[in-house]
């Protein structure tokens, strides 16, 4: 009889480097091959993301269940809360009737040669029109409702990580 076993942190670390790398490529795909233009959140999302990978490589490095591997962990699960919530505002736009829905903003390219950089990121963060949009769907989920699950995931990846139970301790 064969007994299932869960894939060690490492492994699971690993496995949300690489989802991340998935996600951003077929973003960059949907982005250069279909033409779907990013919108603020999704911008955002993509740098979360990014976010995301490096806290899981941060903790891939440490030690199992030492204090270093935690704090990634820990930056893993805030940082993947961060992006779950932007894609949840997101898919709030994208749920508003038409009159409710805020009028775009400017273009990315044109806010960075404009405004100064803490005036862009409120910006960025609060969505548009354009964020309303839904460019792009599959299996009735637009693509911020896919990036919450995967935040979401990768969230509970990371709490899984940051609660570990504390090494047990040496006897001199």
């Amino acid at each position: 009889m064969t007994t299932l076993s869960w894939p060690s942190r490492r492994h699971s670390y690993q496995g949300v480097v690489a989802a991340c790398g998935t996600l951003l490529a077929f973003g960059l795909y949907l982005e250069h091959q279909l033409g779907l233009e990013p919108c603020p959140l999704c911008i955002v999302q993509r740098l979360l993301f990014l976010l995301v990978a490096a806290a899981a490589i941060g903790a891939t490095w440490r030690e199992p269940d030492s204090v270093g591997e935690r704090c990634w962990a820990s930056a893993l699960a805030f940082s993947a809360s961060l992006g779950a919530a932007t894609a949840m505002r997101q898919l709030w736009l994208q749920h508003l009737p038409p009159e409710q829905v805020p009028p775009c903003a400017p273009g990315l390219d044109y806010m960075l040669e404009v405004l100064p950089l803490r005036d862009i990121l409120p910006l960025l963060l609060a969505g548009d029109g354009s964020c309303a949009d839904v460019q792009w769907s599959w299996l009735g989920l637009s693509i911020p409702g896919w990036s919450l699950l995967a935040f979401a995931s990768f969230a509970l990846c990371g709490i899984a990580g940051a609660l570990r139970l504390a090494p047990k301790a040496r006897s001199v």
